[in-house]
């Protein structure tokens, strides 16, 4: 064996758990995307997705990307900066920055991409990034890739902001990161007062709306339009995976940055442009989204529902005000066990995330609970019963 293979064999935290039977990895699913799934033959409530409006299995929403299938061909085979620019790209991103308010918005072929171009390529090397360490990994990359001097300031810890804030020098860029809403733990980015510090210290604010677009406003245009803060945001960001069904990403923000990112952004430049079913998907779920709100206000109906249920069920759920609820189980085997005793669950199973470090500190491991609007109050009564359940097994309540 090589030196590589010898160093890397010595990791085996995957063989151990799944030698304890509690691997919770991979696990295949096969049938749509939906609130029910089929895993190994069997019918399973899927509480793991991203998909809050439910939209991956909407008849409009696949028609829509296997007419643009029918008319460009599965693939662009090549970038944006070259051969892959399609009129429906440039379709969606107008329609995208109207929807999110900002001048011009460019499709990134993931949003992982988004953030690790526009995050590493914006600064230099005497300006500052400010990130929150709670901010998602993607990041977190781009902030490596970048040569500017990196400020990591506590969770939701607006004091602290504007401590690193002051430690800034006066004349250079200063560009806050954060996501609207927080992946794992469910909560919000205090995005008025952060406003606030940015127009005190001249700073600007990027919005990573990854989990907050499709679900906050009249027709999901997300959190800086709900707070009414959209105006002093200078760049947001969101991706397809989640509300908008498909695969994809984009950022949203006046001429001049957007030219910038055009030309600098090197996951942009340098990968295959966002194939044309992924905007064609994407492109009919934003439809989706601005005829029928009535989605997003039964999405909001049983997240209250269930925060309230789990809640008077004693469990932890930290500060989650949005449709991802995480109950905490600070133990990290306890949390791969209720996990796989939860999909075992008869008649049916649950299918839940743990989130072990390094997606979380390893004193806050959890269970991610998250809901979609094709969900039923019946559905959340079932997991209610079956969680309580498997909690108290595990004294966990």
């Amino acid at each position: 064996m090589s030196l590589l293979s010898d160093k890397l064999a010595q990791f085996t935290l995957p063989q151990d758990l799944k030698e304890k039977g509690i691997y919770p990895y991979f696990r295949p699913i096969s049938s749509e995307q939906d609130c029910e799934v089929i895993i190994n033959g069997r019918k399973v409530l899927m509480y793991g997705s991203n998909s809050y409006l439910g939209l991956t299995n909407h008849p409009k929403v696949k028609e829509a990307a296997i007419e643009a299938v029918k008319k460009y061909g599965t693939g662009c085979a090549g970038s944006r900066f070259l051969n892959g620019s399609l009129d429906i790209h440039e379709e969606l991103e107008a329609r995208l920055a109207k929807f999110v308010g900002k001048e011009e918005a460019i499709i990134f072929s993931t949003g992982f991409q988004v953030n690790l171009g526009v995050v590493s390529c914006l600064t230099g090397r005497e300006d500052y990034l400010l990130i929150d360490e709670r901010d998602h990994a993607s990041i977190i990359e781009g902030r490596r890739l970048s040569m500017s001097n990196i400020l990591k300031f506590r969770h939701n810890d607006m004091e602290h902001l504007e401590k690193m804030l002051r430690r800034c020098r006066p004349s250079k860029l200063k560009l806050i990161v954060v996501d609207g809403v927080f992946s794992m733990e469910g909560d919000v980015a205090p995005l008025k007062k952060m406003v606030e510090l940015a127009k005190k210290y001249k700073a600007s604010i990027m919005v990573d709306e990854a989990h907050g677009m499709g679900v906050f406003g009249p027709n999901g245009q997300g959190v800086c339009y709900a707070e009414g803060v959209t105006d002093d945001i200078e760049l947001i960001m969101a991706t397809f995976s989640k509300s908008f069904a498909s695969l994809g990403g984009f950022i949203a923000c006046n001429h001049d940055v957007a030219n910038f990112i055009r030309h600098n952004a090197r996951s942009y430049i340098f990968s295959a442009s966002a194939t044309p079913a992924a905007i064609g998907a994407a492109n009919a779920a934003l439809d989706i989204m601005l005829s029928e709100p009535e989605r997003i206000q039964h999405l909001w109906d049983l997240t209250h529902y269930a925060i309230d249920g789990f809640r008077q069920m004693g469990c932890e759920i930290g500060n989650t005000s949005t449709p991802i609820i995480p109950l905490f189980i600070r133990d990290n085997e306890k949390t791969f066990k209720i996990t796989q005793e939860l999909l075992a669950e008869e008649p049916v199973g649950l299918f839940v995330n743990p989130v072990v470090s390094p997606a979380v500190p390893p004193q806050d491991t959890l269970i991610r609970f998250s809901l979609m609007a094709t969900h039923t109050k019946e559905h959340v009564d079932y997991a209610l019963e079956k969680i309580e359940k498997v909690f108290k097994k595990y004294e966990v309540i």
